[in-house]
């Protein structure tokens, strides 16, 4: 890792040297959870519920990650509630044989958010600014790379039938998962500001961290500029959580792809990704970058209407929907994570994140139930959300825009 990115160093190094380890057994998986479920009997509104009520548990956990980040401070927030949401999680998917299961594995992976929150403040808290686009642009690069790996829970798929495939994946997730959160918690260090806010948590106790909490909201709601790149932000996870529910049931149900064949779709979008990576990425300059990500959403929200409108069998649509997808979305994510993380103090980064988290769940949560009864009416409705998700983001990033360049005219 240090080879390839000689930019990364200290805790950015360490986070990301073992996030494969995370991405490609999560990206072997994740093309397979709602078929799983599916084919183990639920319903496209129970797959909805099981969703949402993960949903749910986010916002609470959301809610309590900042102030369990400063007061177990960054790391062991992070080791212990990865072990728990994620290494308990896969296990509980491994063996699920009807809902209830599910259910209970919902609980569980929806205290992600703590981890989630502490695991952004150890990234970014002793990160140069200019230096945060780079990161999460590698953060993305890794992402994509794991991608790649798809079509090996396609293999499995094949090799033993859908169920018992998804199952040894959950297996293996679990294994490596297990092994990343280790290795990550040895080669990094707490941040600076981690262990003063460890300090001030233990002083403060929990009623002034909910003083604190309160006038951080009202921080977020006056900051008109902040409001508008959470805007952005908050449709942006909307859509891909819709997208990431029901995009494979969609491929299966309504376009007819055999099952091993959809997890090419995501090692497609890895090697386009690449490719952007290598010819685009590095003509994007700072200057640049609000203007790329405006064409991104416009692309994504093309994309996504090519897919709404493909009919069954039109395998050649698939793939040009998903090259244009890929493609914004290298374009757009690491920005919109960079620009957000610029935009979030230093000193109260951890509150301020999980009010952001708590803002993109709360908008989010419905999306399971709205996506579960959407495709029941019709399977494509669900990408006509993600589409208008994208199409309504446009303005907000206008918005947003417009007032940058009037701050920085003085």
């Amino acid at each position: 890792m240090m080879t390839i990115f000689p930019r990364l160093k200290g805790n950015s190094r360490g986070c990301l040297a073992f996030e494969p380890l995370f991405l490609i057994p999560y990206s072997m998986f994740i093309t397979y959870a709602t078929i799983y479920m599916s084919k183990l009997g639920l319903s496209e509104t129970q797959i909805g519920w099981v969703t949402t009520l993960t949903l749910i548990v986010q916002v609470f956990s959301s809610f309590i990650s900042g102030y369990l980040t400063d007061r177990m401070g960054r790391k062991a927030a992070l080791l212990t509630f990865d072990l728990l949401s994620w290494s308990i999680g896969t296990l509980l998917w491994a063996v699920s044989t009807n809902v209830w299961f599910f259910v209970a594995a919902a609980v569980i992976n929806g205290f992600q958010r703590v981890p989630h929150t502490a695991f952004y403040c150890l990234l970014v808290e002793d990160t140069e600014p200019r230096e945060r686009t780079y990161v999460f642009t590698v953060l993305q690069v890794i992402g994509v790379i794991g991608g790649l790996f798809a079509p090996l829970g396609g293999l499995l798929v094949y090799q033993y039938g859908l169920v018992t495939g998804v199952r040894i994946m959950y297996v293996i997730a679990f294994v490596l998962m297990t092994l990343q959160f280790l290795g990550r918690h040895y080669t990094t260090r707490e941040t600076e500001m981690g262990l003063r806010k460890k300090r001030e948590a233990r002083e403060l106790g929990l009623r002034a961290s909910l003083h604190d909490y309160l006038a951080t909201i009202r921080a977020v709601l006056a900051d008109r500029g902040l409001l508008l790149m959470f805007g952005v932000y908050i449709l942006f996870n909307f859509q891909m959580t819709i997208k990431g529910t029901y995009l494979a049931l969609y491929l299966a149900d309504e376009i007819g792809m055999a099952d091993d064949w959809i997890s090419l779709v995501p090692a497609v979008s890895s090697v386009v990704m690449l490719l952007v990576l290598w010819q685009i990425v590095p003509r994007i300059t700072d200057r640049l970058m609000n203007r790329t990500m405006l064409w991104g959403f416009i692309l994504s929200a093309v994309s996504n209407a090519i897919l709404a409108l493909t009919p069954p069998g039109a395998i050649s649509l698939v793939v040009i929907s998903t090259v244009l997808a890929a493609a914004a979305t290298m374009i757009t994510a690491p920005y919109l994570e960079a620009v957000v993380a610029n935009a979030i103090d230093d000193e109260r980064r951890a509150k301020m994140f999980a009010v952001l988290s708590v803002l993109v769940l709360l908008v989010v949560s419905p999306s399971g139930i709205i996506g579960g009864w959407a495709y029941s009416i019709a399977p494509q409705i669900p990408m006509w959300l993600v589409t208008a998700a994208f199409v309504l983001s446009l303005p907000l990033l206008l918005a947003g825009m417009r007032r940058s360049r009037r701050i920085e005219e003085g």
